[in-house]
């Protein structure tokens, strides 16, 4: 995998100048969260299944070695072949060997978060493989050159006429009319039609293992997962150590969860469960089937303080209420993961050196852990890593001491009401006439794209012990 720099500074403030996709995320920050509510509105257990599940994500970590052992083992039982990756170049390295053992050319998709986070594909073309995404969001990412910009809905940066003129450039079918987003769609699904019967392997992710048998559960709304998985070959399953649950009754728990929390459907269109290789006697499913687990981190995110975040469930939910995120894409992190989730998973499966600004990209508004259907505390954990990033001093010098003088304040509140009092007061006199401040010093971080409301006379305190003065004096 590449070194990764971080850029998030730069990248946010060209997203905020292409106007044009600032206006779709901000329809998605105005309808995402009204559908999500809905749907729990209209479940009254929602409360309950969320504390059930994350007692049973808790259990799972805490004893991660042996629920992976007997996944591995029922899993083998069933005719598998299970593989363990250190790091990404060792999961691409076993799937190409997979590939080639085989004599394969051609590689059907499904989605996958972690191939992503490996860069698989990549890796597989330069060996020489066709390798074609079949979700016809990653589809239409893959053919772009771009990468996803959301981990449910990787195609939400486009809009319906961009993808328009990418498929007219695309796709050698002659003069048509693509008017309709239906068009669209259905000219997506003839052209990986013949994918998919051409393919000699099929690459899938996971959203749960399921020790008690050696199954795999796939969430999907297309179905391209089922037929990467049954028309192929070879189907090689790729996920993480982390994505393992005890029973398969927990794996349906969850998927309640997930539904609700990603799209505001009671259910996903297709819940599949995949055993193992075509049995004798049965007339379709893949010859051979592979697991490939990558652990990248996650052993060491287990063993530390940010071990919660092993039990996000990929719903997206804090994606789509983040303000940060809404308000300049996924494409901002330039990062598999974005949003508060990626902000805290990021840095450690990276470094914080390689992303310790991501963890700033934060509002601390809280909306992220109360939507949270996993109820991972992911602001706790946001200041956890800016603490860490403080003590590393990886932060700029301005900003430390900054911060220092401000916890020092925090610390003698007289002396901060003072200041305080003394600054506003020069604020309201120097605007009370204009109403804000265009240009202000230290401030052109907010005034760069904003005016500066100019402060009314006197601070809460001054006002509030006035209150205090007059009701004591009747």
């Amino acid at each position: 995998m590449e070194q990764r720099r971080d850029t998030f500074i730069d990248n946010a403030s060209a997203a905020l100048k292409n106007l044009k996709q600032a206006e779709r995320r901000d329809i998605i920050a105005s309808f995402a969260p009204q559908i999500r509510a809905a749907a729990i509105d209209s479940f009254e257990g929602f409360g309950d299944l969320r504390s059930h599940v994350k007692k049973i994500r808790q259990h799972s970590l805490d004893n991660l070695d042996y629920y992976l052992s007997q996944f591995e083992k029922e899993a083998v039982h069933n005719g598998n072949q299970v593989h363990f990756a250190r790091d990404g170049e060792e999961l691409n390295s076993v799937v190409l060997d997979i590939c080639q053992q085989h004599d394969a050319r051609r590689v059907a998709k499904g989605k996958s978060i972690v191939t992503e986070e490996t860069g698989l594909n990549s890796f597989l073309q330069s060996a020489g493989l066709s390798v074609m995404e079949t979700d016809v969001g990653e589809y239409i990412v893959q053919q772009a050159g771009e990468k996803p910009s959301h981990i449910v809905t990787p195609v939400l940066h486009k809009s319906a006429d961009e993808i328009r003129e990418l498929f007219q450039e695309k796709h050698d079918l002659g003069p048509r009319d693509l008017h309709n987003t239906s068009d669209l769609v259905v000219e997506a699904c003839n052209v990986l039609r013949e994918h998919f019967l051409q393919a000699e392997v099929g690459i899938i992710g996971a959203n749960a293992l399921i020790a008690e048998n050696g199954y795999c559960m796939l969430v999907t709304n297309e179905g391209n997962g089922d037929l990467c998985a049954n028309l192929p070959k070879v189907l090689i399953v790729c996920t993480t150590i982390d994505r393992v649950l005890p029973r398969a009754e927990d794996a349906t728990a969850m998927s309640r969860l997930l539904a609700r929390s990603a799209t505001g459907q009671p259910q996903s269109c297709y819940t599949s469960f995949y055993s193992g290789p075509r049995r004798e006697g049965e007339l379709d499913g893949p010859l051979e089937t592979h697991f490939v687990l990558l652990d990248n981190e996650r052993s060491n995110t287990l063993a530390s303080n940010y071990r919660e975040i092993l039990e996000c469930i990929r719903c997206g939910a804090c994606l789509n209420h983040c303000p940060i995120y809404t308000s300049v894409g996924g494409h901002a992190y330039d990062s598999v993961y974005p949003g508060p989730m990626g902000s805290v998973l990021t840095p450690l499966l990276t470094s914080l050196e390689q992303s310790h600004l991501l963890p700033n990209a934060c509002t601390s508004c809280g909306l992220c852990e109360e939507v949270c259907p996993a109820d991972i505390p992911l602001p706790d954990l946001l200041r956890d890593l800016r603490h860490d990033e403080s003590t590393k001093k990886l932060s700029a010098p301005r900003w430390r001491y900054g911060l220092k003088l401000h916890s020092w304040l925090a610390r003698h509140p007289s002396t901060y009401q003072a200041l305080t009092a003394i600054s506003i007061g020069i604020l309201y006199r120097l605007g009370r006439k204009r109403g804000g401040f265009s240009k202000l010093p230290f401030g052109s971080g907010w005034t760069s794209q904003r005016e500066f409301p100019a402060p009314q006379e006197g601070t809460f305190m001054k006002l509030y012990k006035a209150e205090i003065k007059q009701n004591n004096g009747r």
